[in-house]
């Protein structure tokens, strides 16, 4: 038996992407998820797939933006399960431009949704799992968070803090709690949905046609979470075989 197995895992951004693909795949496995994203329509359509698969899911409406939405979350999962064993950091956002073309709204959105909404998920569910003396929290982050190209600086720069806030995270709490990164290559998503730039979505969408399914990223979760306690999967890149990045 897998030690998914009655394993309480909040998702974050869990209507789409990998996030539904990881909710997916966790509860076909045994867990219990707990979903939040905006799209509340998008999260009951995904329960009421995993319910008919014989799995264990909550869901409720989250903004990352908002610190007391993701302690309502974290709030919601201990009152229907008790526990919190495992966080995913997941939400984000992908508005690529030119930093010439000023588009600071664009900015600022990134910071909130992909360095604050990290923070507020590990302010949240951090005490639960101290408390608990187990715990797993898993950040995604991207190849952005490790090479940066044109048109992407900003979120480069929040890919990269991710992975600076998960190393730090890590070196502080290790003995009790683990803490994951997991940085994907080009994936199937709705990312590029958030491109108003048309030179750097035309760019984009010619970048996305290796992707690969989120089913891809899901499977790197469970392995990370897999893993027998004293085993931190610190860290994980996953790619096309096709990408040249």
């Amino acid at each position: 038996m897998s030690n998914l197995n009655g394993k309480v895992i909040i998702i974050t951004g869990a209507s789409s992407g990998i996030g539904e693909a990881s909710a997916k795949l966790l509860a076909k496995k045994g867990a219990k998820v707990v979903l939040g994203a905006r799209r509340t329509d998008r999260l009951e359509a995904i329960a009421k797939d995993i319910r008919a698969e014989g799995g264990t899911v909550e869901y409720q409406a989250l903004d990352v933006t908002q610190r007391s939405q993701m302690e309502d979350l974290v709030q919601f999962a201990q009152s229907k399960f008790d526990r919190v064993d495992v966080l995913i950091n997941n939400a984000g956002i992908m508005p690529l431009s030119a930093l010439e073309q000023l588009k600071v709204e664009e900015w600022d959105r990134m910071i909130d949704v992909n360095i604050k909404g990290v923070l507020y998920g590990i302010a949240a569910a951090l005490p639960v799992m101290k408390a608990q003396k187990s715990g797993q929290i898993i950040n995604l982050s991207s190849i952005g968070g490790h090479a940066v190209s044109p048109t992407a600086a900003v979120y480069c720069a929040t890919k990269f803090a991710v992975g600076a806030i998960s190393e730090g995270l890590r070196q502080e709490v290790g003995g009790d709690i683990r803490v994951t990164v997991i940085s994907p290559g080009v994936t199937e998503s709705e990312l590029a949905e958030s491109i108003t730039d048309e030179t750097a979505r035309s760019g984009m969408q010619e970048f996305r046609r290796i992707a690969i399914p989120a089913a891809a990223i899901a499977r790197s979760i469970v392995f990370a979470i897999e893993q027998p306690d004293d085993v931190d999967v610190s860290e994980i890149i996953v790619r096309p075989t096709a990408s040249p990045y």
